[in-house]
């Protein structure tokens, strides 16, 4: 048991000897991190008008009919309003009551 207590101050008295953070002079961006983090927004620029490039040929294949016609998504029906069974009643009604 005395060596579970003994864990924790040695891990503290390690971490705190190897533990030398830089000066905030000796920190710098520099230029090629700059232009990493450019070509990673091209890169993921890229991939995007790719992803939708290659999407459009999906639908355009699938309106041709490559694909297994039992696989065709639902065409949503457009909903049509019942009408009510009262009539509206407009400004002029509601205010004479009738």
């Amino acid at each position: 048991m005395q060596v579970l207590t003994a864990v924790p101050q040695v891990l503290l008295f390690v971490v705190a000897l190897a533990d030398e953070a830089p000066e905030a002079e000796d920190v710098k961006a520099g230029w090629l991190a700059f232009a990493i983090f450019i070509g990673l927004i091209l890169a993921v620029a890229f991939l995007g008008f790719s992803l939708v490039k290659q999407l459009r040929k999906v639908d355009a294949a699938e309106d041709a009919g490559l694909y297994d016609p039992s696989d065709r998504k639902p065409v949503p029906q457009p909903t049509v309003e019942q009408p009510s069974a009262e009539p509206e009643r407009t400004d002029d009604t509601a205010q004479n009551g009738s």
